[in-house]
């Protein structure tokens, strides 16, 4: 038997988005991107870690849980998939960030992902450079148990 909960998230594109971070990957709540912010893919989330779901987080927290993070924008589609912990704090109010390696913050969704911002498709940051383009991120964690 598996357990398995479901996050849609809305976000937008930005004209300084970059996605060149090769470690991170970053959603957040904020309107305002600087070209700094090299890790950001998405602006003006709907939702930071702290307004997940109970149930999403409580699977997130479970010892080999899976994440899974789906980028769609215009018909292109990425996937990102890395792993929850017991130790995933999920409290930011703004930001939801995966991350290659085994940090864990407040701001963290996942560790060991398989995929940080510069791995993504080019063509797909090319759309996500769009401050209109409206961007549905899907989250999904999932554990056997």
């Amino acid at each position: 038997m598996s357990l398995k909960v479901t996050e849609v998230i809305k976000a937008y594109g930005h004209p300084n988005i970059r996605a060149t971070h090769k470690s991170t990957l970053e959603i957040t709540k904020e309107e305002k991107l600087t070209p700094r912010g090299d890790c950001i893919i998405a602006v003006k989330a709907n939702k930071g870690l702290y307004e997940l779901s109970g149930e999403f987080k409580k699977i997130a927290r479970k010892e080999g849980s899976k994440i899974k993070l789906i980028i769609e924008v215009e018909g292109l589609k990425e996937e990102i998939t890395g792993y929850g912990s017991p130790k995933l704090i999920l409290s930011h109010p703004t930001d939801i960030v995966c991350r290659k390696s085994n940090y864990i913050c407040n701001r963290t969704l996942m560790i060991k992902a398989n995929k940080a911002a510069r791995d993504l498709n080019r063509e797909l940051i090319g759309k996500l450079r769009n401050p209109k383009v409206l961007v549905k991120i899907t989250l999904i964690a999932e554990v056997s148990g």
